[in-house]
């Protein structure tokens, strides 16, 4: 029970911010709508139950009158039915993809803010495959919720509109027992009532472990589909390696969790079925079965057999909501614990920028200079200490080149000023506006036409054509300068080299008041880095420029020296060295 209420607290807590946020009144509106459709369609079951009678009696009076009138009646009643189920459909579909706009942005927005997605992955996130959480799962949670939500409302409104019914009818039609009548006030209300409680009580039974089962489902297909993405998106190197083997045997591991657990989802479900089946087949006869002596028995005509049968199979299956959406519902919880679960994350990925101690990054308009003080950075799982930095000042177009073993942290160094590494203590203090950007060694280009490309994260449009293939060409890419309106997948259709090239037209384009280069020429020979360096010296004179590198031809593009040493278990920054004029 404080597990239905904790698992209750969670859908509460995931949809309520819908109904209050700027598209509140049209998803109330169009709530009360369906809400509204379902009670009136429940309201024409009433009058299709009290149908039955009156047909029936009519049918066997032989009234050709009342039979007629009823035909006519029944398809006045039909055709309200069906167009009160096809737009409470319409409606229906239309707030789920109302809603689903609003959370999934929402989602999109926590997921991308202040680099939430980066530190998620830093600190082992536990919601594996965020894109399946926005992409499927928010889906699957509206579309459930709403048939799970508009069900639970049917069931309980039907509930007491036939129960009050039903008890009515067990007194025209008592109770029946080796042909003695036995009093019993409303014996069909009970009959119905313990009938749905068995078949709950052997569903649960049978069926509670597909809530887990299905969260190993969407859990194991992701992985699946990401490491099939992951082939796709390093073919070349696979090529090279001759990985094929070691990627087969790789994905058809992976795809064997997918297919172990299709199995016992069919086992389970399997035997799911084999319940649900019968009992909702018994269920067509077990009203006759305990209203037919009283029939025999010339206690009440056809019409009011049907319209018990009617009643209660109606009754019986309110009740039986539990038994008949119990898949839905095991698909439903192992949906929310996802969903809660990548909430968490990002909640936990929010509070490490937050929760001293964490490393800030202050704004001060009183210098131009980049301070560095008090800095250590820790790795956020294990805590341990990766180096420290005190005292250290970057100052306005200043050339550093930042040197250290691998596995020192300088590249940490750079996440720690651009804010996205959050994990240790300290503080950096940085020109209040002041622009930065960070070069990796492999930069990212989305899938787009190549002036966007090369431009990405600016808006399309903010640099002229002819300024981007100019800056294109002086990088050393002139045959790309003619490509701007090609649409293409950049990282996996150009060269290390060239992408470093593109990386290096995309600094110049937006002009950073601080530029970090992490190795992003190491893949170029030296007189194209030379060539690079030259241009960002020329392109960019009032750029700070602090760079990660291993050649000693790099020490002549700049002007300062820092190093990360080792100090006993740890690595400490210095200034080693510094170039003469």
């Amino acid at each position: 029970m404080k597990g239905m209420f904790a698992m209750l607290a969670i859908v509460w807590r995931l949809t309520i911010p819908y109904f209050k946020s700027e598209d509140r009144f049209a998803g109330r509106m169009l709530l009360a709508a369906v809400i509204a459709a379902e009670l009136s369609l429940v309201a024409i079951d009433v009058l299709f139950n009290q149908w039955n009678n009156r047909f029936y009696n009519a049918l066997q009076d032989r009234n050709w009158d009342n039979f007629v009138y009823e035909l006519t009646y029944f398809s006045v009643l039909a055709a309200i039915f069906i167009g009160l189920a096809v737009y409470q459909l319409y409606l229906n579909q239309w707030l789920q993809i109302r809603w689903r706009t609003w959370l999934t942005r929402t989602y999109l927005d926590r997921w991308l803010a202040n680099s939430n997605h980066y530190r998620m992955q830093l600190l082992g996130d536990p919601a594996d495959n965020p894109d399946q959480r926005i992409a499927e799962d928010v889906r699957l949670f509206i579309e459930l919720t709403m048939s799970i939500g508009v069900g639970l409302l049917s069931a309980v409104v039907t509930l007491g509109s036939f129960v009050v019914i039903l008890w009515a009818l067990s007194a025209e039609a008592p109770l029946y027992l080796f042909g003695n009548e036995v009093s019993i006030p409303g014996y069909l209300v009970w009959a119905a009532l313990v009938y749905a409680l068995v078949g709950t009580v052997l569903t649960h039974w049978i069926g509670w472990p597909l809530v887990q089962l299905n969260f190993d489902k969407q859990r194991y297909e992701a992985d699946f589909r990401f490491s099939l993405v992951r082939v796709r998106e390093n073919a070349e190197q696979i090529a090279l390696l001759n990985g094929e083997p070691a990627e087969d045997a790789r994905l058809v591991d992976k795809f064997g969790k997918v297919a172990a657990n299709w199995y016992d989802i069919m086992t389970r479900t399997k035997r799911l079925t084999f319940l649900t089946a019968g009992y909702s087949q018994i269920a067509i006869i077990f009203p006759y079965i305990v209203a037919s002596p009283a029939y025999f028995a010339s206690r009440f005509q056809l019409g009011g057999l049907m319209q018990t049968a009617s009643a209660f199979g109606s009754v019986q299956r309110s009740l039986s909501f539990f038994v008949t959406a119990y898949r839905q519902l095991a698909e439903w919880r192992s949906v929310i614990d996802r969903l809660d679960g990548f909430d968490r994350a990002i909640v936990d990925a929010r509070l490490a920028v937050t929760q001293p101690p964490v490393i800030s990054v202050v704004p001060d308009s009183k210098t131009g200079e980049v301070a560095i003080d008090d800095l250590v950075a820790r790795l956020p799982a294990a805590g341990r200490t990766l180096f420290t930095a005190d005292d250290m000042v970057i100052a306005p177009r200043d050339r550093i080149l930042l040197t250290g073993p691998s596995g020192s942290g300088k590249s940490t160094l750079f996440r720690a000023v651009a804010g996205a590494w959050p994990f240790g203590s300290g503080t950096v203090t940085i020109p209040q506006g002041a622009k930065l950007m960070a070069l990796p060694q492999r930069p990212y280009f989305p899938i787009a036409r190549l002036a966007s490309a090369v431009t990405y994260p600016a808006a399309p449009g903010t640099y002229t054509t002819a300024r981007i293939a100019d800056v294109i060409a002086a990088a050393g890419l002139p045959k790309m300068a003619a490509r701007l309106e090609e649409e293409a997948h950049w990282n996996r259709m150009l060269s290390l080299g060239e992408q470093q090239r593109l990386g290096i037209a995309r600094a110049i384009l937006h002009a950073p008041d601080f530029l970090f280069l992490d190795e992003a020429t190491a893949s170029l020979d030296e007189p194209a880095e030379a060539l690079v360096y030259r241009l960002l010296r020329e392109r960019l004179p009032d750029t700070t420029i602090i760079s990660i590198g291993h050649r000693s031809t790099l020490a002549a593009f700049h002007d300062r020296r820092w190093a990360l040493v080792q100090d006993g278990d740890l690595f400490r920054l210095s200034e080693t060295a510094v170039k003469a004029d």
